[in-house]
C-alpha cells in the first residue's frame, strides 16, 4: 500500500525550523548536543589558556591590522608571541604593546633602549614602514615604553592568515555570509 502525504513534505526541513528538529530529539539527544557544544567550546579555552601559560604572554597570536612593519610583516600576518619577563629587550627586537587609551595593541620595532642603574628599562619603538618614531601613539607626556606595556614579542609568523580575521571586521555582512553558509552547510550535511 502507497500512501501520500500533504504536497511537499517529502522535502528537506529548511533552517527555518531547527526548533522543531529540536523538539524532535529526546532528552538524550538534546544533552548530548549541548555537551558536545560546551566541549567543544572549554577546548578551545583550555588550548588558549595552556598557549597563554606556555608563552607568557596574554595574547600569544595576533594579527597585524596595519601595513607601518612592511617589509618585515604585512597587513594580515598572523604573529606567534613569547613574554618571558626575564629577557631583557633588545633594540631590533619587534614587540607588541598596548598603550593606555587604545584598545588595540600595536606591532612595533625596538629603536632605543635605556636602562638605568636601578634596573629599570625604557624604549621607544617605530613602525619600519613609518617615517618617524611612536611618541605620537604613546598617551599624552609619555616618551618611552616600560616592560609592563609589553604584551608579547614576536617569535614566528603565518603569512596572511590573519586576512579572515581583518575581511571580517572590515566588511561585517561578510562575516554574517560565512555564518550563513557554514549554517546551510551544517543543515545540509545533518540531512543527508
Amino acid at each position: 500500500m502507497v500512501r501520500a502525504g500533504p504536497v511537499g513534505s517529502h522535502l528537506p526541513t529548511t533552517g527555518l525550523d531547527i526548533f522543531g528538529d529540536l523538539r524532535k530529539m529526546n532528552k538524550r539527544q538534546l544533552y548530548y548536543q549541548v555537551l558536545n557544544f560546551a566541549m567543544i567550546v572549554s577546548s578551545a579555552l583550555m588550548i588558549w589558556k595552556g598557549l597563554i601559560v606556555l608563552t607568557g604572554s596574554e595574547s600569544p597570536i595576533v594579527v597585524v591590522l596595519s601595513g607601518s612593519m612592511e617589509p618585515a610583516f604585512h597587513r594580515g600576518d598572523l604573529l606567534f608571541l613569547t613574554n618571558f619577563r626575564e629577557d631583557p629587550i633588545r633594540a631590533g627586537e619587534i614587540v607588541v604593546f598596548k598603550v593606555e587609551g587604545r584598545d588595540i595593541p600595536i606591532v612595533h620595532r625596538v629603536i632605543k633602549v635605556h636602562e638605568k642603574d636601578n634596573g629599570d628599562i625604557k624604549f621607544l619603538t617605530k613602525g619600519d614602514n613609518n617615517e618617524v618614531d611612536d611618541r605620537g601613539l604613546y598617551k599624552e607626556g609619555q616618551n618611552w615604553l616600560e616592560k609592563k606595556d609589553v604584551v608579547g614579542r614576536a617569535r614566528g609568523f603565518l603569512p596572511y592568515v590573519g586576512m579572515v580575521t581583518i575581511i571580517m571586521n572590515d566588511y561585517p555582512k561578510f562575516k554574517y555570509a560565512l555564518l550563513a553558509v557554514m549554517g546551510a552547510y551544517v543543515l545540509l550535511k545533518r540531512e543527508s
